[in-house]
């Protein structure tokens, strides 16, 4: 038995809170936290069998560790309300994390990691029912442990979860936080007065300008998740391909597999007018340095925000100059 096709058997379910008092307050949503949609993200880390701990001794520990974090990360400790605008804002209650402990019957080498939705996803990644951040701690077969969590994604970016993941592993091992977190939203307050780039007048369109969407049909996959084991190998070829030899700028690993991404995507594009046709490709970047602008003090401060810091430069070229140009 593996792929996706195994049981899950949750033995408990609880709620773990921080471990001191947190005073509760309203935690307003910055602009940039104001983007994003009311979508959860999920992340997972896989473990072989510990040799010298029970699943039951690594969930007290978990559990101790997760409730001394929630003290410096209180946010994920509350929960997402409208407020009397309308607008969604973070009602730091304390009302603590939703933790769950499972068991599932399949060996961890026989996981279908390429396609997590059939094998993770609402399997070993919970679903968020309550709050802002879930966690189930999951026994395999061969002894092996997930550890996952589902967070609302408009109250922290990957860059913010990762500092709490940090800092709970940090409180696992008995060691001090090597970060503290800062939640000043007036770091990102709107500019007075208010200006923006032309560019944005190419980005967007008024919503009246658009055809109404398609019904969507049943056996659409409209969104699917796939996860792809590359080698150093692979990365620096793809890197020697996209530098160009009359460059002295080697171009990133980063820069390269994108590049090379857009080319594959264009190449599946079925279409008549390939020539005038565009495909766009966007990275989401984090904008905690670009937003210092050489500040060294506003920088530092920059690194410990907690929210979210994200934007989307894209790039785009018709489907044929993406065919037949060069990955230089």
């Amino acid at each position: 038995m593996g792929g996706g096709d195994f049981t899950i058997i949750v033995s408990r379910k609880e709620v773990v809170a921080a471990v001191l008092p947190v005073q509760k307050y309203w935690l307003p949503l910055s602009n940039l936290d104001l983007f994003l949609p009311p979508v959860d993200v999920g992340v997972f880390f896989c473990y072989k069998k510990p040799h010298d701990l029970t699943f039951g001794s690594m969930i007290g520990v978990l559990k101790e560790a997760l409730a001394q974090a929630l003290v410096s990360y209180y946010p994920f400790g509350g929960e997402v309300l409208s407020n009397s605008a309308g607008e969604p804002e973070l009602l730091c209650n304390n009302r603590g994390v939703d933790f769950m402990e499972a068991y599932a019957d399949v060996q961890l080498q026989n996981l279908n990691l390429y396609n997590p939705d059939e094998s993770i996803e609402s399997k070993l990644v919970p679903k968020k029912k309550h709050g802002v951040l879930s966690v189930q701690v999951t026994e395999l077969k061969c002894g092996g442990v997930v550890v996952a969590c589902t967070f609302d994604h408009r109250i922290a970016d990957a860059y913010s979860a990762n500092m709490f993941l940090v800092s709970w592993a940090e409180m696992a091992q008995s060691k001090p936080l090597s970060i503290l977190s800062s939640f000043r939203r007036s770091l990102h307050n709107a500019r007075s007065p208010g200006s923006y780039d032309p560019f944005l007048d190419d980005m967007y369109v008024p919503m009246s300008a658009l055809r109404p969407p398609k019904a969507p049909q049943s056996g659409d996959d409209l969104l699917i998740n796939r996860l792809y084991y590359v080698t150093a190998e692979q990365l620096s070829l793809l890197q020697s391909l996209a530098t160009s030899k009359s460059s002295p700028c080697k171009r990133t690993k980063l820069e390269s597999l994108s590049a090379f991404l857009w080319k594959m995507v264009a190449k599946s594009a079925i279409t008549e007018d390939a020539n005038q046709k565009i495909c766009r490709m966007g990275t989401v970047v984090d904008g905690r340095k670009r937003l210092s602008n050489g500040d060294e003090v506003k920088a530092a401060i920059m690194a410990s925000y907690f929210g979210n810091v994200l934007s989307t430069p894209f790039g785009k070229k018709t489907i044929n100059e993406l065919k037949e140009k060069p990955l230089s």
